[in-house]
């Protein structure tokens, strides 16, 4: 059987169909795999365990993130959160004084949805002296006096070592 040609014409609506036909699995793919951000409901808090007195932020997301809502915890009290970025944000400092443990952190949208997460609050807790990494700088065993001295030399070699090169100058 001799081979077919075909004309350019053919070729060209047949390039026609194939790109059509992908595109629109493209764009079936694509609209399948979008997400209905809006209908989530969360509540997230960053970081999730924080030190009493360090702040933390708050983002979450009701059905219209348009409109606040309110956050509440034992940890922090209650907290509105507003609009951003297409989010529901706030940032809130934990007291000083707040007991260490996990904290609900409950969100309550207007509508009514609601979502919590958990906060775990730590200790504040300071080293009482640096870490035992060998000689420095700050180590003790009167070195200071040492450094001193050496630096008072070196001052006064370098100052020696002026005068004779303005000396040499002038008699050059």
């Amino acid at each position: 059987m001799p081979a077919r040609s075909r004309t350019p014409a053919a070729l060209a609506r047949a390039a026609a169909r194939t790109t059509v036909a992908t595109l629109i699995a493209a764009v079936a793919v694509l609209l399948a795999a979008a997400p209905a951000q809006a209908a989530d409901v969360f509540v997230e808090v960053n970081p999730s365990t924080v030190e009493a007195g360090n702040q933390i932020g708050i983002r979450a997301s009701c059905p219209d993130n348009k409109v606040s809502a309110i956050v509440r915890s034992d940890a922090f009290g209650q907290v509105t959160i507003v609009p951003q970025f297409g989010f529901l944000t706030a940032a809130v400092r934990i007291p000083v004084d707040r007991r260490a443990g996990t904290y609900a952190v409950r969100l309550s949208c207007p509508e009514g949805s609601q979502a919590s997460v958990q906060l775990h609050v730590v200790n504040r807790t300071r080293p009482s002296r640096g870490p035992a990494t060998g000689f420095g700088g700050t180590a003790g065993g009167g070195s200071g006096r040492l450094l001193v001295g050496g630096g008072l030399v070196a001052i006064l070699a370098g100052a020696c070592l002026g005068l004779l090169t303005l000396r040499r100058r002038r008699t050059g």
